[in-house]
């Protein structure tokens, strides 16, 4: 536990970031588990929403640095590469 007032201070805001850090991280592969259920339906339009909607996400949390950009598109790249064979 942490004496000085800076500490407790930094530890709480430290808590708060990493909460809200695996809230998005808890969406994003909630929105990328959907997107593949559709991919695998073989449900076209509605994959193309749902890649849509987790591409978005995706950047969103390379933007604000929760996901590093090479992951991020990394994770792009496997959801359009499942795409483009369901739309071959």
């Amino acid at each position: 536990m942490p004496n000085k007032k800076s500490a407790i201070k930094a530890l709480r805001q430290s808590a708060k970031k990493a909460a809200k850090n695996i809230k998005i991280k808890k969406k994003i592969k909630a929105v990328i588990k959907e997107s593949q259920k559709i991919i695998g339906l073989k449900q076209k339009e509605t994959a193309g929403e749902k890649v849509k909607a987790a591409i978005k996400a995706i950047d969103k949390a390379v933007q604000k640095k929760i996901l590093k950009k090479n992951t991020g598109a990394r994770k792009k790249s496997r959801l359009m590469k499942k795409l483009n064979s369901l739309v071959k």
